[in-house]
């Protein structure tokens, strides 16, 4: 503890004892203010005092130690640039909102000027659902007649359907899922028939500060069955969509299709002309972004040696997502 000796100065000495047997001698300095840590302290030179022999002083030496100051300053997670990209998300919200349904400018007819076609199309388009009916027609299995539509149209539609469908178990895996305070549930199932109307909101919600009494909410039914069958949900998603794209050029051969140059052309026709189709190409270009972005924060579910491969993919449309669900580390319990 510091000794305070008094002289003929008007401030006081600050004194630290020391053990050295070697010592006889007291020295003494005034306080100087420190400046630098200890290792990079500079001594000044100090003046020696003798005492008489008889003194009961112990020998002692000026100490100059401080606490070290931290060197830096822990960064806030929700920074300025994570607020931008939310500014973003949410403008983009918007834009999508009114340019895809409900601005007249956009190919196509906006949601309060719908005409009957492009309902049937869509009614045909799901009943159509993963090829589902086609299939059962097929194998001779006539419950319900397949609606005819143009391949490319049914390619299309069903590949964008199938990349929305792998979306759920990566939503269900999300390390930061609970900062969104609706129901993933009712969130996926709106996407699959909306498909980015909320994923964009979501991709925004999930950027907010993280709460201080955080705890992990209980996951759904819903959300134990996409988790525990993921890589059956990339499998089945991925395959749906390679179909797709094979349907969309070489589906119904024998009802005067054309070939692939008829039916690309016919698609130029197509997205320049329809809503629903012209939507489906901003949700692929989305779906681009978002499913990269997604992995990459959560290459941590992944198994341990395949995070190197995944991170790779990650950034290859469908297969990237694919590859995470399927590599998905299912004994992690913090999934």
């Amino acid at each position: 503890m510091p000794t305070i000796i008094g002289t003929t100065t008007s401030q006081p000495l600050l004194l630290c004892t020391t053990r050295n047997i070697f010592l006889t001698q007291t020295r003494f300095c005034k306080p100087e203010p420190v400046f630098v840590s200890l290792e990079a302290q500079t001594w000044p030179s100090q003046s020696l005092v003798k005492h008489p022999r008889d003194s009961k002083l112990k020998p002692k030496f000026v100490c100059h130690a401080t606490r070290r100051k931290p060197t830096a300053a822990i960064q806030p997670e929700n920074d300025n640039s994570q607020r931008l990209i939310q500014t973003l998300l949410w403008v983009a919200e918007g834009v999508y909102i009114l340019w895809l349904f409900l601005l007249p400018y956009a190919p196509g007819d906006p949601v309060w000027a719908i005409s009957s076609d492009t309902v049937n199309s869509l009614v045909g388009l799901s009943l159509n659902f993963f090829f589902i009916l086609p299939f059962f027609n097929s194998v001779g299995i006539n419950l319900i007649d397949a609606p005819v539509l143009h391949p490319m149209c049914e390619g299309l539609f069903n590949f964008v359907i199938g990349w929305t469908f792998m979306f759920a178990p990566l939503l269900f895996t999300d390390g930061k899922r609970d900062r969104y305070k609706g129901s993933l549930d009712v969130l996926w199932g709106f996407q699959m028939f909306l498909t980015n109307t909320f994923l964009i909101p979501y991709m925004a919600i999930r950027l907010n500060a993280p709460e201080s009494n955080y705890s992990p909410s209980k996951r759904s039914q819903l959300g134990d069955v996409m988790i525990n069958g993921a890589p059956i949900v990339g499998l089945v998603g991925g395959a749906i969509c390679l179909i797709s794209a094979l349907w969309a050029l070489y589906g119904r051969t024998g009802s005067n299709f054309g070939g692939i140059s008829d039916r690309w052309e016919f698609l130029i026709g197509y997205l320049g002309s329809e809503r629903l189709a012209y939507a489906f190409i901003w949700d692929i270009l989305l779906y681009s972004v978002f499913q990269p972005w997604l992995i990459g924060d959560n290459l941590q579910n992944v198994e341990r040696s395949k995070i190197g491969m995944v991170n790779y993919l990650r950034f290859v449309p469908v297969v990237g997502l694919v590859a995470y669900l399927v590599c998905l580390n299912l004994d992690d319990e913090e999934l």
